[in-house]
């Protein structure tokens, strides 16, 4: 049943205009900035070439490619999530989704696959970019995979607290505007964090990208990850305790 609903909002996603808008703008935006990045690597070679433990192609093109990406996501997918279950609501169909033999576990995630078949889709498009680069140069092809992996686990962190927040109200712009501030306030916390002098600060822990540039410069740390494991599983429990609670309400 999982599947099924997953399969549902993939779907769903596709047959709005909103989802298409965002994957052109976002490839349209990014591939200028690959080109500028890719232009900017060639200048530089030659004097590259006379320095020892110079920085490749891909600490060049790619990561400051998808640094600019995860700020360019972290706007866009309050768009994504805030129609997620805010938009059952508004249109009653949440109920008829509740009264259907399917637990509350079920249909958040549920809903949770389908915002990451969608996320797949979006960070695959973007990494053909980067592995583009295999064409004329030989890209660092584990930090590409780290970047990539980084990408799914950002995304799929937003998305979970995304869907928490739409579950909260009917508005589909509050649902939006609270993610945005939510993932805004992370990334402030980074901010904050960066200015303390205690490398190991709660506050610098908490920054979601914090933990995404480290996977950016091709560091896998399992700390990272279990970082974006226990945020996302943390916000899609708050999640199905949410409705839960509306359900009984």
């Amino acid at each position: 049943m999982i599947w099924i609903i997953a399969r549902r909002e993939f779907s769903a996603m596709f047959l709005t205009p909103l989802a298409w808008v965002i994957l052109a703008v976002i490839q349209t935006i990014l591939s200028y900035m690959f080109l500028t990045n890719l232009d900017n690597f060639f200048l530089l070679q030659p004097q590259l070439i006379q320095l020892e433990n110079t920085p490749g192609v891909t600490d060049i093109v790619v990561t400051p490619l998808m640094q600019v990406a995860a700020i360019i996501l972290l706007m866009v997918m309050p768009l994504l999530t805030m129609r997620s279950i805010a938009e059952e609501k508004r249109n009653q169909t949440l109920s008829l989704l509740v009264s259907a033999p399917l637990s509350m576990t079920e249909i958040v995630l549920g809903k949770f696959l389908g915002l990451m078949l969608f996320i797949l889709v979006l960070v695959s498009m973007l990494m053909l970019m980067p592995l583009s680069l295999y064409l004329g140069t030989t890209p660092d092809a584990g930090k590409l995979l780290s970047i990539y992996l980084g990408m799914l686990l950002l995304l799929a962190a937003f998305s979970a607290i995304g869907l928490y927040l739409s579950s909260l109200t009917e508005n589909q712009t509050i649902a939006a505007i609270s993610t945005f501030g939510a993932l805004l306030m992370l990334w402030i916390i980074d901010w904050i964090g960066g200015s303390i002098e205690a490398g190991h600060s709660l506050l610098a822990y908490l920054s979601i990208l914090q933990h995404h540039q480290s996977m950016l410069e091709g560091v896998f740390d399992s700390s990272d990850i279990v970082y974006y494991l226990l945020l996302i599983t943390g916000f899609l429990i708050l999640t199905i305790r949410q409705l839960d609670r509306e359900r009984l309400l």
